[in-house]
This record gives C-alpha cells, structure tokens and sequence, in this order.
C-alpha cells in the first residue's frame, strides 16, 4: 500500500488552503469589495482536491477499471466510427465536444440571482454530479461496445422504461442541437472573421487527421505544433478578412448559414471519425483551453471586483428580467453544462466510448473534461459578476422591458436599484465598437464584455472592441464543435432505436445505415433550425424555453441508468455515488417542470401565459413581445407547445426512474434474475498511459512493448 510522502502532504495541505480561503471569502465577505480571484482559487482548488482523490476513489474502487480489458476501439477497430485514439487527442475531442453553449451562456444568465448561488452550484454540481455522471456513463458504455444511453436503458433497465429513455433522449437531443446551432448562426451572421477563421479550421482539421493516420502515425506533438500554428494564422488572417474587400464575401446571411451548418454536420456525421471530427475537436480545445487559461490568469494580473451582489433580490422575489423564476428551481436549470449536463452522458455513450484506448483512461477523460468544463462556466460567471450590474442588466433585459434608448434604458434599470447613465451605456457600446448593447440578450455578448473587461486590462485599453469580437467569435467555435459531435451521437441513437426492428442498423458502420440516419438526424434539427431562423417566434425559437429543462431530465435518466448498473453489477453499496445526484436532480428538475407548466404567474406557466394571450386576442390587444395578431396566435401555440413537451418528457422520465428503481429493488431480492448486457471479457494487447503524463510504471510497460515489438 502506497503512504503519502511528506512532500505531498505539504503540496495538498497547500492546495486545499486556497481552496479553503477563496470559500472562505465568497460566503462571509458582506458589503465589502470583493476580488474575482477568490471565485478562482475556490474553484481551482476544489477541483484539484476532487480529481486527485474523489475522482480516483470511483475509478479504481467503485468501477474497478481494468487496462488489461480490450476496449470497443481495440476489438471492433474498423477506421470509421470504431478506433483507437491518443488519449490526448480523445481527451481534446470529448472536451470539445461537450463544451458547447451552455458553460457560457448559463452562468451568464443566471448572474441575476447574484454570483454567489451559480459558484456554488457550478463548483459541487460538477464534483459529485456532472463529472461523476461522465466518467461512469463512459464507463458502462465502454463495457456494452459503445451502446447509447438509451440502448442501455433498454437493454438494463427493461424495454418500457428504456422505450421511453430512447424516445426522450433522442426528442431532446434534436432539441439541444437545434439550440446550439441557432447560437451559432446568430454569433456568426455578421461576422466574418468569426466565419473565416472558423472555416478554416476545417481544411486544418483535415490536414492533421491524414498526418496523424498516413504520414506520422502516432505523433501528436508533432501535429499538435502544426494545427495550433495554423490555427493561431487562422484567426490573425479571420481580422484581415474582416477589414479587407473580401469581408462581403464572408459576411453570410443566416439562412446561407443554416445550408452550410447542416451540410458540415452531415459530412462530419458520416466521415470516419479520425479524419474531421477527432483533430478538429482536439484543435478547437487549445483555443478554448488557452482562452480560459489567458482569462484566469487575467483576472490574477488584473484582479477585478466582482461587482455583482452576492445573493440579488431577484433570488428571492423570482421576478428577475433576465429569467423569470426563484432561485430554487431555476438557477440549477439555468446553469447545466459546466455542474451537471444531460447532454454529456449521449457523448459519454456516443464517440468516446468507441475511441478510447483503455478503461483506465475514463477518469481523465470522463472526469477530467467535465472539470476543464466546470471551469469555463466559473470564467463565464466572473465575466458576468465584473462587469457594471447596471450595464448586465441593461444587455439581458427584453427590449420591451426597458424600450429602446439608452434614457430610458436608464431609468428602468435605475427602478430596480442599479444605477447607470445613458452616457455610460452609450460609451460601453461605443468602447467595442457597438451600435447598441440594450437588449443584447443569451448571454453571449455579455461574456464578450466581460472578456474585453478583463483582458484590456491588462493589454490596454485600445484593444477593447478587438477583445470582444475576439470573445464572439470564440464563443462560436466552442459550440460548433458540440453540434458536430451530437449530430453523429444522434446518428448513433437513431440506428440503436431502429436497429431493434431493422437488424443491419445495429452495425453503427454499416453505410447505408449512417448515411440514413445523418440525414435525418440533420434534417430533424435543420428544418427548426430553419424555421426559426425566418421566424423570430417560430421553429426552434419555440423550442428554446424548455431547453434547461429538457438538458436536466436527460441527466436524470443518465444517473437513472447508472444507478441501476452500479446495483445490477454487485455495486450496490457504491449506488449512493449517482443515486444522490439523481435524487436531487429529479427533485429540482421535475419542480421546475411542474412550475412551467402549471405556474400562475404567466412569465413562468406555459398554460397561464397561453390563457393570458388568448384573453388578450379575444379583447382585440397585442402584447409583447408580440407586434401583431399573427405574432400573438404564435405564442398562443408556442406556449400550448412548450406546455404540453414540457409534461409529455417529465412523464417519460418518471417512468424511466420508476422503472429503474423496480429493476433496482427486484435484484436486491432476486439477483439470479438480473442479466447484464456487458461485451465478454477480452485481454488488450494495447500499452498506453491513463492520464496525460505517464507514471514511471508506464513509461517502463511502454518501453517493454517497443522492445518485444522490436524482437519480433
């Protein structure tokens, strides 16, 4: 048994320290100044704590990970969808991939309860929830060759509630896709360096996956140094473009947009996995992870006061104008990707479970990513806390909240006890070189200035308006890479369900097969994604409230699923480390459901702002946002919609948990009755590390494989 030497004592007593005092700060500091710096030490010092020990703790005790198991990768290896892959280059690929808009607009949005309440969640949300929910979803999927969440519930936990985990989970994902793409498409519109340098990470993308396949196979500095280069001449060449006759060329329209994001993500979808989707994913995370990097240690340099209240009145009252709603349920729902993702557990049993080298590596990859994500969402929240209340408020406040002119942007802001002038609001747009910031809503543009915030000071403040276009188009890269990934999940998914009925679809590489299926997949969230782009109140526009909702209800059939395989798997004394995450997840989401649908207040009620609208077409009136009577039969139906998905899904995922829990308690009394569907042991002949720097027994296994390769 391995003793802690008193070297690392010192370093972890130390670490555990920053953590302690940046805690300490955020909760007792009361009406004091507060620096941003603490919201950082907490966060990176309870992520450390937690990836060393508690993340180890489930590896190895709970799940038992096995590196002499052969993985899906290394059996059914077929260079398509199927293939061993770096740890490193998977570790890119996975982070990027579940990193799409939620850790940047969530935190963003719900700065309205105050800075507090969002840390909180984000920092003890990821470490005994999301991060867990990856890591064992990875795992189990890993052991069933790659099966999709909803084929493991059907296969585990019976074909009633896995029928129902299949059609909900694969009803929110085209919702989740249409979402993110709609981001995408409003960040890029008008944006030509943002469209330029992005495109190119396509034929760079490309590049470094016949490098790494064909001409250098297994060299990953190599290739990193190449895409990172090409990637940084990218985006200095998207600014020449932007400022050069080629800018009209460029400058898309969003409708041009939508063909183009639905052609990418159906080539993505049907390419071998090692030729696009693998190395630019891996690309676009040193983008990210250098941007995330570049903005902690901004806020060290320059040290920004979280000007934000801690707990805002909003958190009580619910009647914010960002987002309607008390701080219970709705910060949790506002705030899923970077705390606890639904979406994640589809990646965790999409692509990387077909990718991954060895078992081993579930916990960097699984855990690790969603920490590195956790992160992002902590950034966001600081950009968000920074920057003036009265300007935070002004850019995510409706424009039929506080009109349409900075005066009375002013004094509506100033009713709710945040003061700024009309000069300052004017001055802010004009700093980033900005028509307007009112009504700038979805949190995206208010991260970008809250970017430009911190790295103009410590750059300059000249640079303000470069920092912020820089910020747009960062965002975009960051959830393309997501829509990619989940529309080739949501092939898998489709071929799973039908691959019950039509066998060869159960072959996820079988060609006719996948390129059905992308086609659909793409056609489902591309037809809202159009509609809602040549319908301000329409397709995906419809869609979008029950976004946060729908995210949450498929995590809680991820934990649903592997709580029932912890139990089934002779883990039942272990079940408590998803089961305690699924409990509370069911509770705050299946609340938050039944406030949307049956609320009186009609900013928060699907059905009460149904009555309301309709009593008001009856009386002749057109509300906003509304201009007309087409506009208000829209939200007419838009909310009997939102209504009625809202409870159809809460039902599905209360038959899938009620299901889970008779599989549950039926092994608990008769164990003989319970099978598992797990792939039959198989050694691996694969010699690779479980983390990103080998221990010293891995570079020796690594050197013991050269040499007996060498011999024969």
């Amino acid at each position: 048994m391995r003793t802690a030497n008193v070297r690392t004592i010192v370093i972890w007593t130390l670490v555990a320290l920053v953590g302690a005092t940046g805690w300490s700060v955020l909760a007792l500091s009361r009406g004091e100044d507060v620096s941003a710096v603490w919201m950082v030490a907490a966060a990176l010092g309870s992520y450390a704590i937690a990836y060393r020990f508690y993340s180890k703790f489930i590896a190895y005790k709970v799940l038992k990970v096995d590196k002499t198991r052969a993985t899906p990768a290394e059996r059914l290896d077929n260079g398509i969808d199927f293939h061993p892959t770096d740890r490193r280059v998977l570790l890119g690929h996975h982070f990027a991939a579940i990193a799409g808009a939620g850790p940047l607009v969530g935190p963003v949005l719900a700065a309205q309860m105050g800075y507090l309440p969002g840390t909180i969640w984000i920092i003890a949300g990821v470490i005994f929830a999301g991060a867990v929910q990856d890591m064992v979803v990875l795992f189990f999927s890993t052991r069933r060759d790659g099966r999709s969440l909803g084929q493991m519930a059907r296969e585990e936990i019976g074909p009633f509630g896995g029928a129902a985990a299949l059609v909900a989970a694969f009803a929110i994902m085209i919702i989740l896709l249409g979402v993110l793409a709609l981001v995408i498409v409003n960040a890029l519109a008008a944006s030509p360096w943002g469209t330029f340098s992005i495109g190119m990470t396509i034929p760079i993308a490309l590049l470094m996956g016949f490098y790494l396949r064909v001409l250098r196979p297994g060299r990953v500095a190599e290739v990193s140094l190449i895409g990172v280069a090409l990637l940084l001449l990218a985006l200095v060449a998207g600014r020449w473009v932007a400022e050069s006759s080629w800018a009209d060329t460029f400058t898309l329209a969003p409708s041009t947009l939508v063909i183009w994001l639905v052609a990418y993500g159906f080539i993505a979808s049907i390419l071998p996995v090692w030729t696009l989707l693998a190395p630019r994913d891996y690309l676009s995370t040193f983008m990210k992870i250098g941007t995330i990097f570049m903005l902690a240690l901004g806020v060290v340099i320059a040290l920004p006061t979280l000007k934000m209240d801690a707990v805002t009145d909003f958190a009580s009252r619910g009647n914010g104008p960002v987002f309607a709603g008390s701080l219970f349920p709705f910060v949790f729902i506002t705030i899923a990707c970077g705390a606890l993702s639904g979406f994640h557990s589809l990646i965790s049993s999409g692509t990387t479970p077909k990718m991954i080298q060895k078992e081993t590596q579930v916990r960097m990859i699984g855990y690790g990513s969603m920490l590195m994500e956790s992160s992002v969402a902590v950034m966001a929240l600081v950009a968000a806390s920074i920057i003036d209340p009265g300007l935070y408020f002004a850019m995510n406040a409706p424009a039929g909240v506080i009109g349409t002119t900075v005066e009375n942007a002013s004094q509506v802001v100033g009713s709710w006890g945040f003061q700024i002038s009309p000069a300052a609001l004017a001055k802010a747009a004009e700093n980033v070189e900005e028509s307007t910031l009112l009504s700038r809503t979805g949190g995206a543009p208010t991260l970008a200035i809250g970017v430009s915030e911190i790295f103009s000071k410590v750059t300059g403040g000249g640079l303000k308006a470069f920092w912020y276009h820089f910020a747009i188009m960062f965002e975009a890269l960051f959830i393309l890479t997501a829509l990619d990934a989940g529309t080739r999940v949501g092939r898998f998914m489709l071929q799973d369900m039908l691959g019950n009925v039509v066998r060869p679809f159960k072959n996820v590489s079988w060609k006719p097969g996948l390129v059905i299926t992308s086609g659909i997949v793409c056609g489902l969230w591309g037809y809202f994604l159009w509609v809602g782009v040549h319908e301000p109140l329409g397709g995906i526009n419809q869609l979008f409230p029950i976004f946060g909702i729908s995210n949450q209800l498929l995590a809680a059939v991820a934990l649903a699923v592997c709580t029932t395989l912890l139990v089934k798997s002779g883990r039942l004394k272990w079940a408590w480390i998803t089961g305690v995450p699924l409990a509370w997840d069911a509770t705050v989401t299946l609340t938050a459901s039944w406030q949307k649908v049956f609320s009186s207040d009609p900013k928060v009620g699907f059905f009460k702002q149904r009555q309301v609208f309709q009593d008001a077409i009856d009386a002749g009136k057109v509300l906003p946002p509304a201009k007309n009577m087409d506009d208000m039969h829209t939200v007419v139906t838009n909310s009997t919609v939102d209504g009625v998905l809202s409870a159809v899904l809460a039902v599905l995922i209360v038959v899938v948990i009620v299901d889970a829990l008779r599989v549950c308690v039926r092994h608990i009394r008769r164990p003989a009755l319970s099978t598992l569907s797990e792939a039959p042991y198989v050694e691996s002949k694969i010699v690779a590390p479980a983390g990103l720097v080998p221990t010293k027994e891995e570079k020796e296994e690594e050197r013991d494989a050269v040499g007996a390769a060498t011999r024969t």
